[in-house]
């Protein structure tokens, strides 16, 4: 069995209700080897972040060049299994979201989340079935591959403001049934919401969590499977940038700066 498919097996077996695992999302090198340094069992990048790193904004704009050589920097520079934000899969047919899926695992990727906004300026989201077909081509593609890909399904329902939790439930099913391994609903936090998500989704579920949602150890108790913040931490990175140019540029002061990693500690965590 290759390093790969142990990674793979292991990401998958993190996936626990009531034992969540916990993605700090990455959007670089030096922020995935930050988190794993941490003790995270695993890296997840954040599609957002990424993007912003390179100039692009968020939601399909990027490409997957750059999407899959992001991801191969990450997980050339930390031990711990990393999943990829593979956004709607960087291509218009399922066939465009197996190629993506098919060199996102050969960077060196074991999981996937993929969404199903859908940006051409019609319906919010995909059709059910378009979607159901994008995720049968991962699941198919990583079968080829040989890596027990672990698949996120990320259902943007409440994001974009359309159906309620009964339309987020059927396409629950619908991606479980067409190969996904968990189901991603971001926007929900409410501890109502996410425990009824717990019990009726058939498969692992993820909650996006950040300030003002509920604690890891609240939402364990809720039996999430996995917690992970997203664009969260790249925001309050480049939050702490702007400060700084604020403070720089205005009073002629550094007050932003003082709580940074100091130079040699960062600079011996990149080695």
């Amino acid at each position: 069995m290759s390093e790969h498919h142990t990674r793979a097996e292991l990401f998958r077996s993190l996936h626990i209700p009531g034992k969540p695992l916990v993605l700090v999302n990455a959007w670089d090198a030096a922020s995935a080897r930050i988190v794993a340094a941490a003790g995270a069992r695993a890296v997840a990048t954040t599609s957002a972040g990424v993007a912003w790193s390179l100039g692009a904004p968020d939601g399909d704009a990027l490409g997957r060049d750059a999407a899959v050589d992001l991801v191969r920097r990450v997980a050339a520079v930390v031990a711990v299994p990393v999943t990829a934000d593979i956004e709607s899969g960087y291509g218009s047919t399922p066939e465009d979201v197996a190629r993506t899926v098919r060199e996102v695992a050969a960077a060196g990727a074991v999981g996937v989340n993929v969404e199903d906004a859908l940006r051409d300026g019609g319906s919010p989201l995909r059709d059910v079935d378009d979607q159901c077909a994008r995720i049968a081509a991962i699941r198919v593609a990583a079968d080829a591959v040989g890596v027990p890909l672990f698949v996120n399904a990320r259902i943007d329902t409440v994001l974009a403001g359309v159906g309620g939790l009964d339309e987020t439930l059927a396409r629950a099913g619908a991606y479980v049934a067409a190969g996904a391994d968990g189901i991603f609903v971001p926007g929900v936090v409410d501890p109502a919401t996410v425990a009824a998500l717990v019990e009726k989704v058939p498969a692992p579920v993820n909650v996006l969590a950040g300030p003002g949602a509920p604690s890891v150890a609240e939402l364990a108790a809720l039996g999430v499977a996995r917690v992970s913040l997203g664009s969260s931490v790249a925001e309050a990175a480049y939050a702490v940038a702007r400060r700084a140019a604020d403070e720089a540029l205005g009073a002629g002061t550094y007050g932003a700066l003082a709580d940074a990693i100091d130079y040699g500690t960062f600079n011996a965590l990149m080695r």
